[in-house]
């Protein structure tokens, strides 16, 4: 491990309508907010007046290290941080509980921009704001455009990140090493890696190091030896090359024949983001259309989000043109300070409707899409659900599609932003709240299913259910789809849904969040660790609270 920033989760906020994200995954804007009036350009070395704030665009693009083939000009940090706290001030959402700071103070531009959000708190407890972040570019780009990186084709649950360390295997993909004969299985726990204790070593920063290039290859045809132990009981031993792997936005599909008059539809989608994503899900769902579904069961549960405008385009084929005709997906409010106009494109603020065709990311926009027609849908979820995959929840529940919750409860994030590049580091700042055609936007303390589930948030039925990384995806007996075929049957929940809703409160969001960028920080202290493994590398997401792997 190198002392260059390692990255921890991926997935992006919902993005507003075709390039704005409030979901998960980033949209591709690089607009320059327009909040503030025109000012004359600063002098290389601005002087900060508490309260003054000259227009963001001043000082955007100078930069202490400008880039070839960019806009950027000869600048400086403080110019850079002068920006940030300019552009925040146009453009966050909550920008009046921003403290005032003086970017002198603070001599890193992204350690400065780090604290630039509200400190307030939901109901629950839980910060409003746990979305702030940001990215080098670079890394930003390559995730939309679906670049390979290196990894194994597999995500890992880090449930318990200091020692004694709880390290599982989520899924595997089928074009990586993981799902070869001999790979991973999901359920897999890390015990050893390269030799090194995977749950209790790492007392050196040597041997740190290979627990963590093991999880997170740097470079692809890196060899590393696990052992690991499965969900049956039994150890063995499994050795995986790394390799340059392409996220797959739909990993698992199928049609379960409940019995002679009904088939149930099942679809793992892992993300609204990169772009690739728009042709995965249509896919899916056409499979799902040309199958005559009667029921779809919709797998969020690992779906940070992405981009809003995949999140409309799934809730149209859910529901279909007459239920959405004329309908809000999802409205977009800004601050105060923009009450009709967004600050970020310039635009008159519009809803968001349901998209019944393609919008260009990888799917033409002459393309119709698949129409279920359905009046109800099975959300497997859990507090990695987050942004776009709960605007889907949301704005289906707007026009009266019933959603039924099986998993845990979501991660509650109503709100977005624009993905705005300055310099070389691409910033995440929350510019907007989301509601749907009632006008709901209400949930940042997420949804969960209403079987007796304690704690915050807005209760949808379902059945509560521990994720407990058994069973393959998409078999009919993994226990949260065993749980949504039972409800769809009978209405009914299984067991183990009573003994675990006590345990899958609210209090989880807090200590096992897992989602873009809701991801505790591993705070090495050798590394600078961000909330959120920035590389997206599918051999490096991770879900669950990253401590100290010390």
């Amino acid at each position: 491990m190198t002392n260059s920033i390692k990255l921890l989760l991926a997935s992006a906020a919902s993005c507003a309508f075709l390039v704005a994200c409030g979901g998960g995954g980033g949209g591709s804007s690089s607009s320059t907010p327009t909040g503030g009036t025109s000012n004359p350009p600063v002098s290389s070395d601005p002087t900060y007046t508490p309260g003054t704030f000259a227009a963001a665009s001043s000082f955007k693009n100078k930069c202490e290290t400008p880039r070839a083939g960019e806009l950027d000009v000869a600048g400086s940090t403080l110019i850079e941080k002068f920006w940030l706290r300019s552009w925040t001030n146009e453009t966050y959402l909550w920008y009046d509980e921003v403290p005032d700071l003086n970017p002198n103070s603070i001599a890193d531009r992204v350690d400065y921009f780090d604290e630039l959000k509200t400190d307030r708190r939901t109901a629950s407890g839980a910060l409003v704001d746990q979305f702030h972040f940001s990215q080098s570019t670079a890394e930003y780009r390559d995730r939309q455009s679906g670049v390979a990186s290196a990894g194994y084709g597999a995500r890992f649950a880090v449930i318990q990140g200091s020692p004694p360390r709880d390290i599982r295997v989520s899924y595997t993909q089928s074009n990586g090493p993981a799902s070869a004969a001999g790979g991973f299985l999901r359920g897999d726990k890390i015990l050893v890696i390269d030799g090194i204790d995977a749950i209790n070593g790492g007392a050196t920063d040597a041997e740190l190091d290979t627990i963590v290039n093991g999880l997170y290859p740097p470079v692809a045809g890196t060899e590393v030896a696990f052992t690991v132990l499965g969900t049956d009981g039994v150890e063995r031993n499994v050795t995986l090359t790394s390799a340059d792997v392409v996220e797959q936005p739909v990993t698992t599909t199928s049609v379960i024949d409940v019995d002679a008059n009904t088939k149930v539809g099942y679809i793992h989608f892992t993300t609204f983001s990169p772009n690739s994503s728009e042709e995965a899900i249509y896919d899916a769902m056409l499979q799902m259309e040309t199958a005559g579904v009667d029921d779809l069961v919709l797998d969020l549960r690992y779906n940070g989000g992405g981009l809003l405008a995949i999140a409309a385009q799934v809730g149209y084929m859910v529901a279909g043109d007459d239920a959405t005709s004329g309908k809000t997906f999802d409205r977009l409010t800004f601050n105060d300070k923009n009450p009709t106009t967004n600050p970020v494109t310039g635009r008159t603020l519009t809803p968001t409707p349901f998209i019944g065709t393609g919008v260009g990311f990888s799917l033409d926009e002459s393309v119709n899409l698949p129409e279920l027609d359905l009046e109800r849908v099975f959300i497997l979820s859990t507090d990695s659900t987050c942004s776009a995959s709960e605007a889907v929840i949301n704005g289906l529940r707007g026009i009266d599609v019933e959603v039924i919750l099986i998993g845990s409860q979501t991660c509650g994030k109503p709100y977005g932003f624009y993905p705005t590049d300055n310099c070389g580091e691409t910033y995440f700042t929350v510019q907007f709240r989301g509601a749907n055609d009632k006008g709901f936007g209400d949930y940042s303390d997420g949804f969960l299913p209403n079987d007796g589930a304690s704690g915050f948030g807005v209760e949808v039925p379902g059945c509560t259910i521990p994720d407990e990384y058994e069973g393959n995806l998409g078999d009919e007996t993994e226990p949260f789809l065993a749980a949504a075929l039972q409800f769809a049957a009978d209405g009914t929940c299984p067991a183990v849904a009573t003994a675990a809703n006590s345990a899958q409160s609210k209090t989880q969001i807090d200590t096992e969040v897992s989602v873009y960028p809701e991801l505790d920080i591993l705070n090495d202290p050798r590394l600078k660790m961000d909330e959120f493994l920035r590389s997206s590398r599918i051999g490096g997401v991770t879900d669950g609270p990253i401590e100290d792997l010390k």
